[in-house]
């Protein structure tokens, strides 16, 4: 039970709440067994005063008038605990959404490499849900479960020893055949929820390439895999049914044996005259009342290994190590003034890898310098990138900025000092507004239209429905691929920041277009150390230096010129492009 251990623990900030609402359930727990005692005496005057005549009414209105009484304050308890319990609930989910949602942002880049994003909010969505219920079952089922159990056997044990034995025996039978079902459940519940990652997993996946399924009339197979995955789940949710209601008839079975066994006791006793009416009818009710904290005590079991299984991937991600942190971090960073960049005896190599993707690299890059990186495809282009960015840490050797090791830096700070467009469109579900300004939230109106128009992309935001506020789908799905990677280019220019990585950052325009955001980023590079990632020989052709990189070490660097006078790999990919030959150019990506 390490899982529930930590639930507890993890909700120590609602400790405060939590008590409130146990006392308020306790009470009302109490309240439940007072109703069958005052039902006792009444009942013992009624009878009195059939049998002799000498019932004491004002003893039986008095009577009457507690049980009401009880029952009045019972409800108004109830009420304020179910008012509570809403707040202690949407207060729980808030802080384990805050919590969880926290340490994603704040895991290292290498987890998302190797996570589906659907299998992550799964595990969010499960998660909560379970630690949820345990609360609730914590909170509504295990303390009044005791108490109720406790107080039963007791007052039982006052009127009739052998009665309140058999009641007794009850429990630690139900305990045993409960906590086998229970421990079973469990077991499957693991298998379950890992097919439910997979297949949310996937879902998610689909979605997001669903042109790609479309147009590959894969429709099908992907309904198949989820019809395989679904009819899985189902299997072991028939398991778990089957487990589950074979122990149900094994205790229920017991139940209806015992309770015989107590009511031939009972109304032996009362025939007898060892017991009065009254206690005879506070008997019953009370062994009635005793089957609710053991079909309870079923359920709590159950509800504890749901929570210890459902539970255990989101403590596993909690659990995971931080990369950065962003929590209580001020507006305030350091503005890196003229940066220049050196990568020193730089090797990297990715978890779960014994190949080295970067060995001994060694560049420097001075500042306002413009420099382009090329090489085939996997060379480790972008490894260079994601190392400059801090998404990873060197495996060896040390990254300079302003020659101080650039660990010296806050990841924010470095980040807020390097604007990227990236290869692929990365835009949110939202408006140009919001996607412009995506981390310049503070950015005025005139200056976003300013960098739209810079970026050639203030003329198609006009004629959007909603211009600056339009819409623009998941992953700017209304937009076509050169407008969306112009919004990119508008949310570069806005940052301004003094270093400034481009990946391809006109591949999607017309030559019109290409023309104009040329000309803008030649006026934006100035002043600026710029890194340019590009498959056109017309984008790099101005560079200052290029960097040649294949298979993770730097194979040669220089000038456009010289490099194109070298029998190397740049200029292969020169005569490549001034042949013409695409078939060829394929082999040679930058990122």
């Amino acid at each position: 039970m390490k899982n529930i251990a930590r639930i507890i623990k993890l909700a120590r900030p609602l400790y405060r709440l939590t008590f409130i609402l146990s006392v308020l359930i306790v009470i009302g727990a109490l309240m439940q067994l007072v109703a069958p005692v005052l039902s006792k005496f009444i009942v013992d005057e009624i009878v009195v005063q059939i049998q002799t005549g000498e019932g004491r009414l004002q003893t039986l209105y008095i009577l009457i008038a507690a049980s009401f009484t009880i029952s009045l304050i019972s409800t108004a308890i109830t009420s304020i605990t179910n008012r509570l319990g809403d707040h202690f609930a949407g207060r729980l989910q808030k802080f384990l959404t805050e919590t969880f949602y926290a340490k994603i942002l704040a895991l290292p880049q290498s987890y998302f490499d190797s996570e589906l994003s659907g299998r992550i909010i799964n595990q969010l969505s499960r998660g909560i849900l379970t630690i949820k219920g345990f609360a609730n079952t914590s909170t509504n089922f295990i303390l009044p479960t005791l108490l109720q159990s406790v107080l039963t056997v007791g007052i039982l044990a006052y009127f009739s020893p052998p009665i309140a034995f058999f009641v007794f025996l009850l429990f630690p039978i139900y305990l045993y055949i409960s906590n086998i079902s229970a421990r079973k459940w469990g077991k499957e519940e693991v298998k379950k929820n890992k097919l439910e990652d997979l297949g949310r997993g996937r879902i998610q996946e689909v979605i997001s390439n669903m042109k790609l399924v479309k147009s590959a009339n894969m429709q099908l197979n992907e309904y198949k895999y989820i019809q395989d995955n679904q009819g899985s789940i189902n299997q072991i949710y028939a398991k778990q049914s089957g487990t589950f209601h074979r122990y149900d008839f094994v205790r229920n079975l017991s139940l209806i044996i015992i309770v015989l066994i107590v009511n031939l006791l009972v109304f032996n006793d009362a025939f007898n005259s060892v017991l009065s009416v009254g206690d005879m009818v506070l008997i019953i009710q009370l062994v009635i009342n005793a089957q609710m904290p053991l079909f309870a005590m079923s359920f709590i079991l159950t509800q504890l290994q749901t929570a210890e299984s459902g539970s255990k991937e989101f403590f596993e991600i909690l659990s995971l190590k931080e990369s950065e942190s962003f929590i209580n971090k001020d507006d305030k960073f350091v503005k890196i003034d003229r940066p220049s960049i050196e990568f020193k005896n730089v090797s990297f190599t990715y978890d779960q890898s014994d190949i080295e993707t970067l060995h001994d690299v060694n560049f420097a890059i001075k500042p306002g310098e413009k420099v382009a990186l090329v090489g085939h495809s996997g060379a480790g282009k972008s490894t260079v990138i994601n190392l400059l960015l801090r998404f990873y840490e060197p495996s060896k050797g040390k990254i300079l900025i302003n020659n101080t090791d650039y660990t010296s830096f806050s990841v924010q700070d470095i980040r807020n000092n390097i604007s990227l467009v990236f290869q692929e469109n990365e835009l949110f579900s939202s408006t140009v507004r919001h996607n412009v300004m995506y981390g310049h939230p503070n950015a005025t109106e005139e200056e976003v239209i300013s960098a739209l128009k810079k970026a050639n992309a203030y003329e198609f935001v006009q004629n959007l429905a909603g211009g600056l506020d339009a819409e623009i789908g998941e992953k700017g799905i209304k937009l076509s691929g050169g407008q969306k990677q112009r919004l990119q280019i508008a949310r570069a220019i806005l940052a301004d920041s003094p270093i400034l990585i481009l990946d391809e950052a006109t591949s999607s325009l017309d030559s019109k277009s290409e023309q104009l955001v040329q000309e803008a980023m030649e006026r934006l590079m100035r002043e600026k150390l710029v890194i340019i990632i590009a498959h056109r020989f017309s984008t790099i052709q101005n560079v200052d230096k290029i960097i040649v990189i294949d298979k993770g070490r730097i194979a040669d660097s220089g000038s456009p010129q010289d490099l194109a006078d070298k029998q190397g790999i740049y200029s292969e990919l020169l005569q490549y492009q001034l042949e013409g030959n695409k078939k060829l150019l394929k082999n040679f990506e930058i990122f």
